[in-house]
C-alpha cells in the first residue's frame, strides 16, 4: 500500500465528518425592562417614525405642529 505524499490521511472506516449546524450568533430574547433588546426594538420605531415625519412634512409642506394645528 502506498499513499500520496500529499493526499489526506483518513482511514477507510472513518466517516468524513461535515459541519452539522453552524453556530448562530446569541440574539438576545424578548423580555421586559431595560435590555439590549428592548432598546434595539426602540430605537428602530424611532427611526421609522422619524423618516414618516420627514415623508410627512415633505408631502404637507407643513412642519409637524402646523399639521396638529398647535400654530
Amino acid at each position: 500500500m502506498t499513499s500520496e505524499p500529499n493526499a489526506p490521511e483518513t482511514s477507510p472506516h472513518e466517516p468524513e465528518t461535515t459541519p452539522q449546524n453552524p453556530e448562530t450568533p446569541n440574539e438576545p430574547l424578548p423580555s421586559f425592562g431595560f435590555n439590549l433588546y428592548a432598546e434595539k426594538i426602540n430605537g428602530r420605531f424611532a427611526m421609522i417614525g422619524f423618516a414618516a415625519l420627514m415623508l410627512l412634512e415633505i408631502i404637507t409642506h407643513q412642519d409637524f405642529f402646523t399639521w396638529l394645528g398647535l400654530r
